[in-house]
């Protein structure tokens, strides 16, 4: 018998600790234990180092990440989750660690020995900000597996020329290496989102394409503040001459284009030539 067969059932879980989604706090249990159990499989080999999940709730696939081997710092604000997840601790000694917090406050780069990993059922209210917090510093992890609703997810691993393709895949693209898994069926949750939910896995790059962050998102934000617009009007806010069009023209880009034709190494360009300008 392995650990995780002397824990109770997670439904029995609930009911004992009287414990109900709160949907304030973004919360919705994943209960499905075939389901957590794919998604530390996903995360890859988790025996080494330290495996981060954040709001694990009653702590279904805390039981998956800890049945993999993994060492688990879990960050849960909700306190009313304690007792459960004081329970799991006990049957996997000194291999769970649970900090009470807001996870918008923790900051996750110091997190454990590395190899650091994200495994996470992200909270819907702050997935993408937590995302792009992580992406600051985006060599002290290995990895992230995470669940966003499956728009978030459409949008990080979106390529070129498609509806879904913005800043946020920029961003996410210009770091990692980004793909999407499988969607989960909103049935598989309690309570059930009013949309579907998607894993992706995303691997930072060793040697990502030289930008400024800073400016890139500049460039970003202006390209798609006025998405339908082309580059050498919605340009303008980010050239200290408003010289738009000679600044896509000193990158070989065409300034009639729209932003979402544009490849996340053209808009790494564009961020140099602005800050290329700025030093000239």
């Amino acid at each position: 018998m392995s650990e995780a067969d002397t824990l109770p059932p997670l439904r029995e879980v609930l009911a004992r600790y009287g414990l109900m989604a709160d949907k304030s706090l973004g919360q919705h249990f994943l209960l499905d234990l075939n389901l957590t159990g794919r998604i530390a499989r996903s995360a890859g080999n988790l025996e080494n180092g330290t495996t981060i999940e954040i709001g694990p709730g009653p702590g279904g696939l805390t039981r998956a990440l800890l049945s993999a081997g993994a060492t688990v710092i879990a960050v849960e604000k909700d306190q009313r989750c304690r007792a459960i997840l004081a329970d799991i601790a006990a049957v996997y000694p000194e291999r769970l660690t649970v900090i009470e917090a807001d996870a918008l406050t923790v900051d996750a780069a110091t997190l454990g020995p590395a190899p650091r990993r994200i495994v996470a059922n992200l909270p819907y209210n702050i997935g993408t900000e937590l995302l792009l917090r992580w992406l600051k510093s985006p060599n002290a992890f290995e990895s992230f597996t995470l669940m966003f609703q499956s728009e978030v997810a459409a949008r990080i691993t979106a390529p070129p020329d498609t509806g879904a393709y913005g800043r946020l895949s920029i961003m996410a693209q210009w770091l990692c290496e980004s793909e999407l898994l499988f969607h989960i069926n909103p049935r598989a949750f309690t309570p059930p989102p009013q949309v579907q939910s998607t894993v992706v896995r995303l691997t930072p790059r060793a040697n990502p394409i030289p930008a400024r962050r800073e400016t890139l998102e500049r460039v970003t934000a202006a390209a798609f503040g006025q998405r339908r617009k082309m580059l050498r009007q919605s340009l303008r806010a980010v050239t200290t001459d408003g010289d738009a069009e000679g600044l896509c023209r000193a990158t070989g880009i065409n300034p009639t284009a729209r932003a979402e034709t544009l490849t996340v190494e053209q808009f790494c360009m564009l961020a140099n030539a602005v800050d290329g300008k700025k030093a000239g």
